[in-house]
């Protein structure tokens, strides 16, 4: 896990955090995906098929494993190619190919592109092709498989999966005589991070620079809160009055001096010594264990006053099925879908990897075994929350939250007005790009 968990941190900057693009294809139009009606009984899977991928979290040889078993078991010839560096250029590719007609059957695309490629319909559902093969989509863990809900479909099956761990420096706790476990609350990471700074440790906690996609692990204290970045298409949360109070909180942090915005991503910092707590991938677990030089402890994010607990955001990439393949070929692919994806699959996968499990019924032992703060990162999977739209699926978006909380926590701009600025600046965005597109 060690090995491959930087190149996952990587991979997870470069694609999953982010928003997608509209690359002006065919546009949703009640026809995205869609194909006429299959009798998928009669259909016979193709013989040969082509998997599309980015290997993500170093994951070539696992993957290149896993293929080679279903090989062997289903007879299918699996074509796996490498078709980018990263999400960004798996998905570009994806849509490029679209018009020679040279793409694959099975694509990997992040949680931040995959609504992309639905805009310019070029993948399929995949809720009948699950029937088509027998795979009961209840064994997926539900805030996983839904990320890819979208107009009562779904579009991919979750498969490299990650969320934010909260870290703390255990060396540094005992310094501030604070127990060794992470704090539940809000209000209980502030009553920490005060001892912590008495005890002379500078940044207590710290928030993650605008370069470093702060939305995404802030949306765990602004849900704390009751608030959210949007509700579906409607932009006017990320400026209610439960949001308002959530940021606040975060910018009398910083003023207060027991909170800082880092200058690298929040795991680089942590892993140096720099701050005693950050909010970070699971993704960076295995790197940041190998690369600090004291004794690392993880917990839940924290909750808050809204008393939910689902307060987790998810992050990393799902496989969909090219909506241009044959329905041949299509079944062929749910069949390599659901089967990198079943129980048995996603514990290699993840244990090679440091991505999570994204079946519930999933035998980590082994894992658990050599890295037992992992086992945490799972149990925390029963917590996680779909991302709200305005963040994941408006393009620009994520963007547009960024730069404001930047301005919130860095210049001490009023949070009311920035956020209502920032939900001006998104409805823009969705009026330009979206609305037309969605509403046809």
């Amino acid at each position: 896990m060690a090995a491959v968990a930087a190149a996952g941190a990587a991979a997870l900057a470069l694609g999953a955090c982010g928003g997608p693009t509209v690359d002006g294809g065919d546009a949703a139009s009640g026809e995205s995906g869609s194909t006429e009606a299959v009798d998928w009984s009669s259909v016979e899977p193709a013989q040969e098929i082509t998997f599309w991928t980015n290997h993500p979290g170093g994951s070539l040889d696992v993957e290149k494993e896993l293929v080679a078993q279903f090989e062997q078991e289903s007879g299918i010839k699996v074509d796996l190619v490498t078709a980018g560096a990263n999400y960004a250029e798996v998905s570009q590719r994806f849509q490029t190919a679209q018009t020679s007609g040279d793409q694959g059957d099975l694509v990997v695309l992040s949680d931040a592109n995959w609504f992309n490629a639905y805009l310019a319909g070029s993948i399929t559902p995949v809720d009948e092709l699950l029937g088509a093969v027998d795979v009961d989509p209840g064994s997926y863990v539900d805030a996983l498989y839904e990320d890819y809900l979208y107009d009562g479909s779904h579009f991919a099956l979750p498969y490299a999966r990650s969320t934010p761990l909260f870290y703390f420096n255990k060396e540094h706790y005992k310094d501030a005589g604070l127990p060794e476990e992470a704090p539940t609350t809000w209000d209980q990471v502030k009553e920490y991070s005060l001892k912590l700074k008495e005890a002379g440790h500078a940044t207590a906690f710290g928030f993650p620079p605008e370069a470093e996609y702060p939305a995404w692990t802030m949306a765990n204290l602004v849900w704390s809160y009751g608030g959210a970045w949007s509700n579906e298409w409607d932009f006017s949360a990320a400026h209610s009055e439960d949001t308002i109070k959530a940021l606040t909180f975060a910018q009398d942090a910083v003023k207060d001096g027991w909170a800082a915005v880092v200058s690298t991503a929040p795991q680089t910092d942590f892993a140096a010594g720099g701050a005693s707590q950050v909010i970070a991938s699971t993704g960076a677990l295995s790197d940041t264990l190998d690369t600090a030089s004291f004794d690392v402890g993880v917990g839940f994010l924290p909750t808050g006053p809204s008393g939910e607990d689902n307060v987790v955001p998810t992050g990393g990439a799902g496989i969909a099925i090219a909506s241009k393949s044959s329905p041949e070929r299509q079944k062929a692919a749910a069949m390599l879908a659901t089967f990198l994806t079943n129980a048995t699959s996603t514990a290699t996968f993840s244990g090679a990897t440091g991505y999570l499990p994204v079946q519930k019924d999933v035998d980590m032992s082994s894992v658990y075994s050599e890295q037992p703060e992992f086992e945490v990162a799972v149990d925390q999977l029963e917590r996680a929350r779909v991302q709200d739209f305005g963040r994941v699926l408006l393009p620009g978006g994520d963007l547009a939250l960024s730069g404001g909380l930047t301005r919130i926590l860095t210049q001490n701009a009023d949070p009311a007005s920035t956020m209502e600025g920032v939900a001006d600046e998104m409805q823009t965005l969705y009026d330009r790009d979206l609305k037309s597109v969605l509403e046809k």
